[in-house]
């Protein structure tokens, strides 16, 4: 403990008089230190044991497995802090595995792309959304990436949204329990270096829910400059204090004063209000929309086993490329989807967004409900249903497919109720559309009749498929057809099928367990698809009886 209350002071009382201004302009734009997640970590570390040679820091740091390092996010010394660290563990011939918080783990396949250099910094920046979703200074984060980079360690993002929620960080903090352990288990040889907010390393946060997973692990804290801590060590006879034992198991590093930390807030807080207004930012209106309908399945997008699955599925949210401009929308598509890019592109002029699957990203040129609506349910069907282990036939591919169009129509109208319905009234209209017409609505002209023809038979089918003793011709040539032609007929039954689920569903004849099972249907053997669409069809049949009745 400090042993000179007057030196602490004469050494402190310059610094606490400039500190007083910025906690007064901190304060009235951040109001978050009166939670009690906050108010822990405040709480917890108000003395410490005994300060600590150099010497001993690193013989707590050689025996760790885990080392859990508090980030002060505005403070550029964190994060050089921590590259230090992690060059010195590597220089000791440790094996360096990196976990930040800064970087979402649904962004994993963009942190290994810049890893390989298939990437550049910039673009690294650009695609996690380093501004948008993180808001702090950019160099000296890239600069910890860079030398962890060259110092051989794999780098991991960790985090999860949302981020500016607090009802929420209690959720991130077991999220990122469990993606620490999964990395760990994966590098047993390696010593894990976790940069984390600090207010997430109070004991009965982060550290608990760690150790509890990794009993048999050298867990190690290493706090940076606590308020608390730095202020009692500014008594001690040493000039200038580098570390203090708060526990065995539970350090401090000082590499920067109380003043420093602020200061940078500050200068973050004012650099906030003026950003420049006006830039396009649709990502959180895209993961406002998946979340929503996550809720409304009754799918728990942080918890590891939501339905079938075993993984987050908030790590599984997609990319949103969002272009400004036309011209910014063909040089994305260009540069970043190569075959698809004209198709992709065609889709996002016309309806303003369009989700690809085998990429995980939604591609907005513009918010247009309910399309936008269709685009995330589009992503929820794929998130759950997880890839094929095999290429599909034709029929199932048809199926597949089909099953992915009712359930994102019935996504988008639960999202936007205001969504008009879809019949088979409208098919039969679409008889007497002129070819212009068509086209205008995004439908091939070119012998549509056969297109049109094919669904009523189809719609048919379904309802009656016992009284037919065979599959008929037309029916099956059209399931093992391909081009514009067979996805005008997905669209139409997916759209009709996706309807019909929505009024079953207000009416209480389907129970949102079912509908929820439905986004889980099977993709894995043959005949699976097929057998899980013509469920649902018969799900809905009494409401296809009474629009017939009516």
């Amino acid at each position: 403990m400090p042993s000179d209350p007057l030196l602490r002071f004469r050494r402190s009382a310059a610094q606490l008089h400039a500190l007083a201004e910025v906690e007064r302009t901190i304060h009235a734009t951040d109001t978050t230190g009166r939670r009690k997640y906050l108010r822990d970590y405040n709480e917890a570390f108000q003395e410490y044991q005994k300060v600590l040679p150099a010497g001993e820091v690193d013989r707590h740091l050689k025996r760790a497995d885990i080392i859990l390092v508090g980030d002060y996010h505005a403070l550029p010394a964190s994060q050089l802090y921590t590259a230090a660290l992690l060059e010195k563990l590597a220089a000791w011939g440790r094996r360096v595995v990196l976990g930040v918080e800064a970087i979402v783990a649904r962004d994993q396949h963009i942190v290994d792309e810049w890893q390989s250099d298939e990437i550049d910094s910039e673009e690294l920046r650009s695609r996690i959304r380093f501004e948008s979703d993180w808001g702090y200074d950019w160099p000296p984060f890239r600069d910890l990436l860079r030398r962890a980079r060259a110092a051989g360690a794999q780098i991991f993002g960790l985090d999860c949204m949302p981020r500016q929620d607090m009802r929420s960080i209690r959720a991130r903090d077991r999220h990122a329990a469990v993606k620490i352990v999964e990395l760990r288990a994966a590098n047993p040889d390696a010593v894990l270096v976790v940069l984390f907010g600090e207010s997430h390393l109070a004991p009965n946060h982060l550290p608990l829910l760690v150790r509890s997973l990794r009993k048999d692990d050298e867990v190690l804290t290493v706090l940076q400059n606590v308020d608390s801590l730095y202020w009692m060590s500014a008594g001690e006879p040493d000039d200038s204090v580098e570390a203090v034992a708060v526990k065995d198991d539970v350090l401090c590093v000082f590499s920067a004063t109380p003043l420093e930390k602020y200061e940078h807030y500050r200068l973050c807080i004012e650099r906030w209000k003026q950003e420049r207004a006006g830039k396009l930012d649709l990502a959180p209106s895209f993961y406002n929309l998946i979340t929503s309908l996550l809720q409304f399945l009754n799918l728990d997008p942080y918890s590891a086993q939501s339905g079938q699955r075993r993984s987050f599925l908030v790590d599984e949210l997609p990319e949103i490329w969002s272009a400004a401009s036309d011209e910014q929308l063909e040089r994305l598509m260009s540069r970043r989807l190569g075959a698809r890019a004209h198709e992709v592109e065609s889709n996002v002029r016309e309806q303003g967004s369009y989700f690809v699957a085998e990429r995980n990203v939604v591609v907005a040129r513009e918010f247009r409900m309910p399309w936008s609506a269709e685009q995330a349910a589009r992503f929820v069907v794929h998130a759950c249903r997880g890839g094929a282990s095999r290429t599909p036939s034709p029929e199932d591919e048809f199926y597949l497919r089909l099953l992915e169009c009712a359930l994102s129509f019935l996504g988008s109208k639960i999202l936007c109720p205001s969504r008009k319905l879809f019949d088979e009234s409208d098919i039969y209209d679409l008889y007497a559309k002129a070819p212009a017409d068509l086209e205008r609505e995004g439908y091939a002209p070119d012998r549509h009749l056969e297109m049109l023809d094919f669904v009523l038979l189809h719609r048919d089918y379904e309802q009656y498929r016992r009284r037919y003793v065979r599959v008929p011709e037309a029916l099956a040539n059209g399931l093992a057809s391909n081009g514009q032609r067979r996805r005008d007929a997905i669209r139409l039954l997916g759209h009709a099928l996706g309807s019909e689920l929505y009024t079953s569903y207000l009416r209480g004849k389907i129970k949102k367990r079912r509908l929820r099972a439905l986004f889980f249907f099977p993709v894995g053997k043959p005949g699976l698809a097929r057998a899980a669409y013509l469920r649902a069809c018969d799900a809905v049949a009494d409401v296809r009886c009474e629009r017939m009745i009516s």
